[in-house]
């Protein structure tokens, strides 16, 4: 790939401003840099998995006493009158930024209807 210079540059940036418009491109830049966030966390993530594996598989082999097997555990009565609540599901950080991201939509345009009514 040949080296990309300023004149390179500044025509690739000029393109962009005219494709996509001066209103679009700081929402774009700011999705790019979300994303690149998130690819960043997963992956530090995924190391950090690969490291416990190595870890843990390092550490069976001295490990060669046997363990206890575990006794079965009898199944408890449930009763019916009042059902326990469900545990709130674990969201991943993608998940939350969008939830975020929807939220601060719906303020937004909360604020412009009330604006709209007071004006």
């Amino acid at each position: 790939m040949p080296n990309l210079g300023v004149p390179e540059l500044l025509i690739i940036l000029l393109a962009l401003v005219l494709l996509f418009g001066a209103k679009k491109l700081p929402d774009m830049a700011r999705g790019i840099g979300r994303s690149l966030r998130i690819f960043k966390s997963e992956t530090a993530k995924l190391r950090d998995d690969d490291d416990e594996t190595q870890h843990t598989v390092q550490q069976a082999p001295m490990q060669a006493q046997p363990q206890p097997q575990p006794q079965p555990v009898q199944p408890q009565q449930i009763q019916a009158s009042a059902p326990a609540p469900a545990p709130a599901p674990v969201l991943s950080a993608e998940e939350q930024a969008r939830q975020l991201e929807e939220q601060a939509a719906r303020l937004r345009a909360g604020a412009a209807s009330q604006a709209d009514k007071h004006a």
